[in-house]
């Protein structure tokens, strides 16, 4: 005899569009990463294998992911976070298990071989949303990864250092034009530049899909930029979900760093550009999967003001 269950999984196509979109709305952890028009700008990458939790026929929970050729389900491989997206109402702690189990159940048959699961950080939720901690416990889940950011909570006083002080007086002094701004291919030109002389690295974004997701999402990502002279010298793409604003990108030139321009130009961002937000998200200081801690740049974040919050990843074989 089957087993009777509450909850239905269906894999997300593009008829359940805009009933995807109207229950973000409706969450209370979703941003707006989660929306379709977002995760699709890396269809090509990323095979998207998002799910939807139904009970009596309706949307109950939503899960960003997608899968890998290995049959690992991840929530989400191409985002920072992921995890389930929950109603306001109607889905308590013990619904939430009783989803878990009934979903890790449809992974089995499916022929999943793992789960990669990525909760959303506590603050960027509306509400208190960490049911699903309880049921990645109970349901035997494993934490496989921790990544360290840094955060301020904007609700409270918060002050830079006597070194960031002297560096904000220092880079005052200059003439400079500092503010928000439309010059995504003057940063990116900087941006790549940075990345590759000081990390040997390059963006996640290409200036063609972080023009595209601008222009989708003109009040979630913003560019501010600082120039002197000699052109544009400094920038910081934010990410602004509403709730916490986060450095998605920060990039400097050569005499940026000599003059300090980094520190005057979050400045003005933190004080400014972040009014009616609760916090300000420097984002991550790790390398390799969280095992390796940049101390300086934790240190840096840690001179503005900013502490501790965890990006977990859990995971569990099936």
């Amino acid at each position: 005899m089957d087993k009777i269950t509450e909850y239905e999984f269906a894999v997300y196509t593009p008829q359940y569009r805009q009933r995807w979109e109207e229950f973000l709305t409706r969450s209370r952890n979703a941003t707006f990463l989660f929306s379709r028009d977002y995760m699709e700008y890396h269809a090509d990458r990323f095979a998207d294998n998002s799910l939807i939790a139904l009970r009596k026929g309706k949307p109950a929970a939503l899960l960003p992911a997608t899968l890998s050729p290995d049959g690992t389900l991840s929530s989400h491989a191409g985002l920072t976070y992921g995890g389930w997206i929950l109603p306001r109402t109607h889905l308590d702690g013990a619904m939430l298990l009783t989803l878990f189990s009934e979903w890790l159940d449809f992974c089995r048959k499916q022929g999943y071989r793992r789960i990669l699961y990525k909760p959303l950080p506590d603050i960027y939720a509306i509400a208190p949303s960490q049911e699903d901690r309880y049921a990645l416990w109970r349901c035997g889940f494993t934490q496989c990864a921790v990544n360290l950011s840094s955060a301020i909570d904007l609700r409270q006083p918060w002050k830079f250092n006597m070194s960031k002080r002297q560096q904000l007086r220092r880079a005052m002094n200059r003439d400079v034009q500092i503010g928000p701004s439309s010059d995504w291919d003057g940063f990116w030109h900087v941006l790549e530049r940075c990345l590759e002389e000081r990390h040997e690295a390059s963006p996640v974004h290409s200036l063609a899909e972080i023009s595209a997701l601008a222009s989708r999402f003109p009040d979630n990502i913003r560019l501010y930029t600082l120039s002197d002279a000699d052109g544009l010298q400094a920038g910081v793409c934010l990410y602004d979900t509403g709730i916490v604003v986060h450095s998605q990108y920060a990039a400097t030139t050569p005499a940026a760093r000599d003059n300090c321009y980094l520190t005057l130009l979050y400045h003005h961002i933190l004080t400014e550009g972040c009014r009616e937000r609760r916090y300000f998200d420097f984002g991550t200081s790790n390398e390799r999967g969280g095992t390796v801690l940049n101390a300086g740049l934790l240190n840096q974040k840690f001179s503005m003001g900013a502490t501790g919050v965890i990006y977990p990843i859990f995971s569990i074989d099936l």
